[in-house]
């Protein structure tokens, strides 16, 4: 395997591989490796990727089209003498490793990272199984997985969904481009951001779908001072949805909708509170971006937010779903000196997960699975 420095990646969508791997991407090409890149949606320019593979993938898992993809990509298997495939994002994870199933001699070392998976102990049983089922079917052929939470750590562990299983702080984070602001840089992106000086800036930017859940923090607003904001920055599918229910609720006004948006630092920077009223989370990038910026969070009680959030230290937890305990807590951390003594200490709980270390550990570990040094 030594000799073979060919690697592909395969992720849900081009975007995916953008937002979270490009050091990784450029790290392997700098390694001598020719990098491949397998996935859906438009291609994107990736550093490091010297062919790009855009597959069928939709987000319904039944979908004919990710059958096709799982077809697409078991005959480049077989023709492609990869040493590593590096896997990421759940369907997509799930049909290539379906691809390679019955495994033959000689297919390539498989790395699945779990960016969470999409069920827990309060996943409905029908579902929960459906999802698990899918998961140890693919186990045989799962060489190495790595987790990001101790919740899926444990469930990995349980159910040996993995040959080799490691626990990792996820893809890292730049604690040098997110940084804490001063009140002046705060008040002058509150100017240029169009958001009241004067305002309890909330932050909640996500995707909007089903699993994010931002109708709860909406329907939140109308038990909440006429001084507190919502920015919601990002799009999806429930967008609209979410613009119809603040429309509703007579809290139009104060929620806001900038968008998808490349400059999520400057919210993070011109908000009071980091929120989340996410399902589940592998370990979310926005939360541990917000928290380098000096944010305290309140966020839903759910794994991939308790690994990152410390309740009454950095941020609060509140139930899933429950708007009420939502606005409660917004109402406890409605003090500047607790919110600031709260935002130093998400600061302080945030660099562990910065990108040197991660970064370190990581690229030890795709060492190490690739064989680049035999």
């Amino acid at each position: 395997m030594g000799a073979n420095r060919k690697i592909l990646y395969v992720a849900s969508s081009f975007g995916h591989l953008a937002s979270f791997h490009r050091p990784y991407l450029r790290w392997f090409a700098r390694q001598g490796c020719e990098v491949h890149a397998a996935a859906g949606g438009e291609p994107c320019a990736l550093d490091g990727v010297s062919r790009f593979i855009p597959l069928p993938l939709e987000k319904r898992m039944f979908s004919p089209h990710n059958v096709f993809a799982a077809h697409q990509l078991r005959a480049l298997l077989r023709r492609e003498d990869y040493a590593l495939v590096s896997l990421h994002t759940s369907l997509a994870a799930f049909f290539a490793r379906l691809a390679l199933r019955p495994a033959w001699k000689g297919r390539p070392v498989v790395m699945n990272t779990v960016h969470g998976y999409l069920f827990d102990d309060a996943t409905p049983l029908l579902k929960r199984q459906l999802l698990l089922s899918a998961e140890r079917l693919t186990a045989p052929v799962t060489d190495w997985l790595l987790t990001m939470n101790r919740q899926d750590d444990d469930i990995a562990h349980h159910y040996a969904l993995g040959k080799d299983i490691r626990f990792t702080r996820g893809m890292g984070i730049d604690t040098t481009h997110f940084t804490p602001p001063d009140e002046a840089h705060k008040a002058q992106l509150r100017t240029q951001l169009g958001l009241d000086p004067s305002a309890l800036i909330l932050v909640y930017a996500a995707e909007f779908s089903g699993r994010k859940n931002q109708s709860t923090l909406i329907q939140a607003m109308p038990r909440l001072p006429e001084n507190t904001v919502l920015v919601l920055p990002g799009r999806g599918e429930r967008l609209e949805e979410c613009r119809a229910l603040a429309e509703t609720l007579g809290v139009a006004s104060r929620v806001h909708f900038p968008g998808f948006v490349q400059n999520t630092k400057d919210y993070y920077q011109a908000a009071d509170l980091c929120v989340s009223s996410s399902r589940s989370e592998g370990l979310p990038f926005n939360i541990m971006e917000a928290m380098a910026c000096g944010l305290p969070v309140i966020a839903s009680d759910v794994k991939g937010h308790q690994d990152l959030v410390h309740p009454g230290v950095t941020g609060l937890l509140y139930p899933f779903g429950d708007a009420d305990a939502f606005s409660g807590a917004v109402h406890q951390l409605d003090n500047p000196q607790r919110r600031q003594q709260m935002g130093l200490a998400a600061r302080q709980a945030i660099l562990p997960f910065d990108i040197q270390p991660v970064f370190e550990e990581l690229t030890t570990l795709y060492r190490q699975a690739a064989g680049l040094d035999v």
